[in-house]
């Protein structure tokens, strides 16, 4: 009786365990299975297997809980099943407890544990193993390889006792995939048995790297050698034949396609009609898509992307209404089209209807709502999702970090984190962005640490993220940590680094690393560039753009751009001029930013030509109003700034607060007392703009300007915010052209506490006590300043003929030409005279004789510049001269003269203006 009890038991527990994993079997099935155990064991094995693909992990492991028998197999399965869904500690627990571990048990755990960026545990386990096959040894060399480690992935290669294909394409793609063609290439060169596999890696890495022509090459190799292209060979081909824009190369693949069988495959079809897409042959796309014996929902999408993307959205809304089926991908592609154009409400309208929309269709209208910037709308659509994939959490958290929302997207990834979900690369990468975005280390370190923990931290996206968190708080030395630990540093790496640096005024660090680099590409040798036009080393600047030239490499517009505002900061009119030549020669697109550069540095170089750059763009943004405002100010074109500000405002182009600034200055410059008070009342009645300190500065400038020193004072005593020294030193600098003593005192007083090292409010000062005859208090100024360790700077002028700059102080006797230049002066100012030039010694700040403050006069460094150019330049050339100080008022009187009597333009660029001199007149009135 016992016995029977206890096989009935058995035979109980055995039914219903193969009921539970198969309950439309009969009871009579079960008993044919108990007498065919190993069918139970099977069938067991492929629920398990079924219920893991599905995500069913709990309902797996209760099968195998009621498993009578279970193999290695069973076990296997279960462990590959938790490391699949990211249940590290559970597959090492079924492992620990399973006595019957084989070779693939092992190898399932190195696999695993790589495979979730455990490469240490992975490595553990890979040491431990009782014996290794070559499956074993491509798992543990496939972690390091995905995870960047390639250093210690070659190592492991080079030690494997035998190796076969997958071996060496591991190696390949890892490689690759870290931009490290050449190594790539090196192994690839080596292998004695090239599969398929490894010609389509290699191709594929030169269509990631861009490098197109390589990849093609790569292609008719394998093509020529007898090799049989397949469907994913043609696909990845074709990308490459995208970037090369060849309409010739599409037609020689699709006769390959045609040898082959492949062009009816409707993977390739649609790849070939994409690639005429791309090469901007969208009417050649169409008319194959037309031919096309096979389409399936794939095909319709990209046409209709690609009707949307070359702005024919109707054309998209009616190839979808062509498609046989309106299924949820047609329709996703044409919710995009819409968000494309902006025409959000439609793209929710076909949202709307369809009944279930699955993950990439949410996604769709989340990343909608987010690039048009309606990021409470992408918000209310992402809470309402109700399943959420790791694309929807990157979607959000990128939207808000892009759109200046730092501490939302923060909040939105400390969310994604309490869920459970790991976060991706692209979310780290938004989440650094934020963190530098408001400089929040303490955060940026804790991201650190959670790319550490889930194996993240070794993608190149995610260390440049780290690189720029970093530096964005100003912490140089983790800067350093990261770029040097990183373990495959590809060229965006390289070229972040050299930004960092560079715009951190570590040139010399960031000279060093661009030496370095492998490679380099246009960025990098921007990067550079702008490193030095940033520190204003526009010479270095220039030598390096010659060596990027010389190297075969073309400028863009962002490069072009920096050039161009170096240019400025120069004042090389001249070389912006061949820049802009340039832009010319290489075929560019003179897009808004590149025109608004232009403008800028005309401009500053004292060139009218900025107005016609202006003139001919198609069209303007704040930025181009705000840098022909700004040129007119500076260059004393008040009447033309009112003109044009009016004219912005008339075309729709709303102003900003450097706009206000700009036509504030104008008026100042101009004297426009009444606009320039109607411009700063208008500014938060009629725009909402709170006035800063520049446009206070610009008013106290307007009002002292013209003799309305106590009015500007009553100003900044009633400003709403505290004034800063840029404010105080407008009515200082009203005080000197007045020679008002009492309030320039009290005004120097308070900047002395605002400023006590500034050297300029001491000449300011002092400047006024010499102009009324006060020398003991200039004398006392003086002393003070000796006092204080505050040092004057010196005035120069500078002169640039056929590139070669010559520099002036007052006095100067060392240039070569002195005694040419001197003699030069000397004679021209007794033919002045003739015309009625009277040395004004009034703006000689020394106590001496009236004959020695005449001598001191005619020595002025811009003086000397001039004299300089007259003799080294042709008769009726203009001359242009740098002034790092404002220029004198006998200066600006002698200039006049002198422009009427040589018959040539004289422009001089002190440290506030242009002063264009033409016929005994200067563009400022006499009013600076």
């Amino acid at each position: 009786m016992v016995l029977l009890r206890c096989r009935n038991l058995a035979i109980c527990s055995l039914n219903h365990h193969f009921t539970h994993c198969f309950p439309s079997l009969s009871s009579s099935s079960s008993l044919a299975v108990h007498q065919h155990p190993q069918n139970d064991l099977l069938r067991c094995n492929s629920r398990i297997r079924e219920l893991l693909r599905n995500r069913r992990v709990e309902d797996a492991r209760s099968v195998f809980e009621e498993m009578a028998q279970r193999n290695s197999i069973t076990w296997n399965s279960m462990i590959t099943g938790y490391f699949r869904n990211g249940q590290v500690e559970e597959a090492k627990s079924l492992f620990d407890n399973f006595s019957g571990k084989n070779i693939r048990t092992w190898t399932t755990m190195v696999s695993g544990y790589a495979n979730n960026g455990k490469l240490e545990d992975a490595r553990r386990v890979f040491n431990s193993m009782p014996e290794r096959n070559v499956v074993s040894w491509n798992a543990m060399i496939n972690g390091y390889a995905k995870y960047g480690d390639l250093k210690s992935a070659r190592i492991l290669f080079d030690g494997m006792p035998e190796r076969d294909a997958e071996s060496w394409n591991t190696m390949i793609t890892g490689y690759s995939h870290c931009g490290l063609l050449r190594e790539a290439r090196e192994l690839f060169d080596q292998m004695q048995n090239k599969d398929i596999v490894s010609w389509l890696v290699m191709i594929s890495g030169y269509v990631r790297s861009n490098d197109h022509v390589e990849a093609w090459n790569m292609f008719s190799k394998m093509h020529h050698g007898g090799v049989r292209p397949d469907q994913s060979i043609f696909v990845v081909t074709l990308s490459s034949i995208t970037g090369l824009n060849s309409r010739m190369l599409i037609a020689i693949l699709r006769t390959v396609a045609i040898k082959t069988s492949f062009e009816g495959d409707v993977k390739v079809g649609t790849a070939i009609m994409n690639a005429y897409t791309k090469a901007g042959n969208l009417e050649l796309a169409l008319d194959f898509f037309k031919i096309m014996p096979q389409r399936n929902e794939f095909t319709w999408t990209t046409i209709i992307a690609a009707l949307s993307k070359s702005g024919r959205l109707q054309d998209a809304i009616s190839m979808y209404n062509q498609a046989p089926e309106k299924n949820v991908p047609t329709q996703t592609a044409l919710m995009t089209a819409f968000a494309q154009h902006g025409k959000i409400h439609e793209a929710r309208r076909i949202f709307e209807e369809i009944k279930n929309p699955n993950e990439i269709t949410w996604n769709t209208m989340v990343t909608g709502y987010a690039q048009n910037g309606m990021l409470e709308e992408a918000g209310m659509v992402f809470r309402r999702m109700p399943v959420r994939n790791i694309e929807s959490w990157a979607t959000m958290i990128s939207g808000l970090s892009q759109k200046g929302q730092s501490e939302e997207a923060l909040n939105l990834l400390a969310e994604l984190h309490r869920s459970g979900m790991v976060p991706n690369h692209s979310t780290f990468t938004s989440s650094l962005y934020a963190c530098g975005n408001i400089e929040s280390l303490e955060m940026g370190r804790q991201i650190h640490t959670l790319t550490v923990k889930t194996g993240c931290q070794f993608n190149s996206y995610v260390g440049n993220g780290l690189i720029l968190m970093y530096a964005k708080c100003r912490n140089m030395e983790d800067v350093h940590q990261v770029f040097n630990t990183m373990r495959v540093k590809d060229i965006v790496s390289w070229n972040t680094m050299v930004s960092v640096l560079s715009h951190n005024g570590k040139l010399v660090d960031a000279r060093t690393a661009f030496e370095k680099m492998p490679q380099r590409d246009i960025v990098s040798w921007t990067a550079m560039i702008s490193g030095y036009a940033q520190a204003r080393l526009g010479y270095l600047a220039f030598e390096l753009f010659l060596d990027m030239f010389a190297s075969g490499v073309n400028p863009d517009q962002s490069c072009l751009t920096v050039l161009l505002r170096t240019c400025a900061d120069l004042g090389v009119a001249k070389l912006g001029k061949q820049i802009h030549a340039l832009v010319f020669k290489l075929g560019l697109d003179f897009g808004i930013s590149i025109s608004n550069a232009l403008i800028f540095m005309y401009f500053k170089c004292g060139c009218k030509d900025g107005f016609q750059v202006f003139d001919e763009m198609p069209d303007h943004d704040v930025v181009s109003w705000n840098s022909i405002l700004d040129g007119c100010a500076e260059n004393g074109f008040g009447m033309k700034a009112v003109e044009l500000f009016e004219q912005m405002k008339s075309e729709g182009t709303r102003p900003d607060q450097i706009s206000f600034v700009s036509i504030l200055c104008a008026c100042s410059h101009a004297g426009f007392i009444d606009k320039g008070w109607a411009y700063f009342n208008s500014m938060n009645r009629d725009y909402g703009i709170m006035p800063l300190e520049p446009h206070y500065a610009c008013m106290v400038d307007l009002l002292g300007r013209a003799g309305h020193l106590y009015s500007a004072e009553d100003f900044i005593k009633n400003m709403p915010i505290e004034p800063d020294s840029i404010v105080w030193k407008a009515l200082l600098g009203a005080c000197r052209i007045h020679q008002n003593v009492e309030l320039g005192r009290r005004v120097a007083e308070k900047l002395f506490q605002l400023e006590p090292q500034n050297s300029g409010i001491y000449i300011l000062l002092s400047n006024i006590y010499a102009s009324v005859g006060m020398w003991k208090e200039v004398g006392e100024i003086r002393t003070l300043m000796r006092h204080r360790g505050v040092r004057k700077e010196p005035g120069f002028s500078w002169i640039q003929i056929k590139h070669i700059t010559s520099y002036f102080v007052n006095g100067d006797k060392t240039h070569d030409q002195a005694e040419e230049i001197f003699s030069t002066l000397r004679e021209f100012v007794e033919r002045l005279k003739e015309y009625g030039y009277v040395p004004n010694t009034h703006f000689v700040l020394h106590d001496i004789e009236e004959e020695q403050k005449e001598n001191a006069l005619l020595y002025h460094s811009e003086k000397l510049a001039i004299a300089y150019g007259i003799l080294n330049m042709p008769d009726g050339t203009s001359i242009q001269i740098m002034k790092n100080l404002r220029i004198c008022g006998d200066c600006h009187t002698f200039t006049k003269f002198m422009s009427k009597v040589t018959e040539r333009e004289i422009i001089i660029r002190d440290n506030k203006r242009f002063h264009h001199f033409r016929d005994g007149s200067c563009s400022c009135g006499d009013y600076w």
